[in-house]
């Protein structure tokens, strides 16, 4: 008998294993088939980076659950292109997630969560990116992160021609919280780069500060998470600017005449 439901791929990056995506697959197999694919080891912050330079392996876990030495958009894409390997065939939501620690404001950039669910949107499947503090309550987390992923998944078949969304959900600590829409907001890390001597007299260095600060965003996912409050943020493909068109035109203008008088 052919299984109608709703076919959810799910990613993260911390691994396939990690705690947060097992309560999410948990909390999403109550509306649909969920098929896991997703890093062999944690792969924090690796962007949207494919590993187009070295052999992949895909393991099966057990069913419907792969694992790649690979990075969170490497796992999304061979899911998606592996002819019937990973899927049977499209599915209809693709769900990243649930990482533990949060993407608000700049870390959008940075995620491999949110890179996951994005290789989603790319191939036009409405994709979900779901984060949650580690003081939230994990179940509690993961049920209304999948709660968002299925009511995004219907508003998208209520809008026939509408390009795939793709929405990044901030859950704060607790176990019980209001959702509303949100935009990118201002998280500011202390930058540093540390450089240290190994054992054997080697320099090494390490990137990245500890402290991190929320500077106020009306309307934004910090602002919701300072407040205790889900935030889904919807981002965009289109990563053209027209604030700075301006700027491009003169500088195109510029470089043309310089090229004419040359």
């Amino acid at each position: 008998m052919e299984d109608t439901r709703p076919l959810i791929l799910l990613s993260n990056d911390d691994g396939y294993a990690s705690e947060g995506l097992r309560a999410l697959a948990q909390e999403l197999a109550r509306y649909g088939r969920v098929v896991v694919c997703a890093p062999e080891v944690n792969q924090s912050a690796t962007s949207h980076s494919l590993s187009l330079h070295r052999i992949l392996r895909l393991r099966t876990v057990s069913e419907d659950v792969f694992a790649i030495d690979g990075t969170p958009a490497d796992c999304v894409y061979v899911a998606m292109h592996s002819n019937g390997r990973v899927l049977p065939r499209k599915p209809d939501l693709v769900v990243s997630g649930m990482n533990h620690g949060l993407n608000l404001g700049v870390d959008v950039f940075y995620s491999g969560t949110v890179a996951a669910a994005r290789e989603g949107a790319m191939r036009g499947v409405p994709a979900v990116a779901v984060s949650a503090d580690a003081k939230a309550d994990r179940r509690a987390a993961a049920a209304i992160g999948a709660r968002i992923a299925m009511e995004t998944l219907e508003a998208f078949r209520r809008s026939p021609g509408a390009r795939a969304p793709l929405f990044n959900v901030n859950v704060p600590p607790g176990d019980a919280w209001p959702v509303r829409p949100t935009k990118i907001g201002a998280r500011l890390y202390t930058e540093s780069v540390i450089f240290r001597e190994d054992p054997r007299g080697q320099e090494y260095l390490w990137i990245g500060g500890g402290g991190v600060r929320h500077d106020h965003v009306h309307g934004s996912d910090t602002e919701a998470f300072d407040e205790g409050a889900v935030g889904v943020t919807p981002l965009t493909l289109d990563l053209s600017s027209p604030e700075h068109r301006d700027l491009c035109v003169a500088a195109c203008a510029a470089v043309s005449l310089g090229e004419r008088e040359g």
